[in-house]
């Protein structure tokens, strides 16, 4: 259950980073809203999950997440252009989340 609760918590941390960009120095009211709610699930899950796996595996996994997700999510709006090492680091770091669970 903690490693399912860790990566929905990567999943938000992605959620509050775009909603932080979103909400343009906090003046956008609904993406504000999104990134503090998302913040603070975010949080508390990565705690919770910290109480039972490894804190620096958990943190790894968490920010490998989120970090992920919110370049993907940059792909996706066409606010980064991807480009082949973009997406071969993209794929090394998945790969490096998914051998920390592996050895955890």
């Amino acid at each position: 259950m903690a490693w399912f609760v860790l990566v929905v918590s990567g999943v938000l941390e992605a959620v509050w980073a775009s909603a932080l960009s979103a909400s343009q120095g906090f003046r956008r009211r609904r993406p504000t809203v999104l990134f503090f709610v998302a913040l603070t699930l975010s949080m508390a899950g990565l705690a919770w999950a910290m109480t039972s796996l490894p804190t620096g595996t958990a943190y790894a996994v968490w920010v490998g997440i989120g970090a992920t997700l919110t370049v993907v999510w940059g792909f996706v709006t066409r606010q980064d252009r991807a480009s082949t090492a973009k997406i071969l680091l993209l794929v090394l770091l998945v790969g490096s989340i998914i051998g920390l669970k592996a050895v955890s």
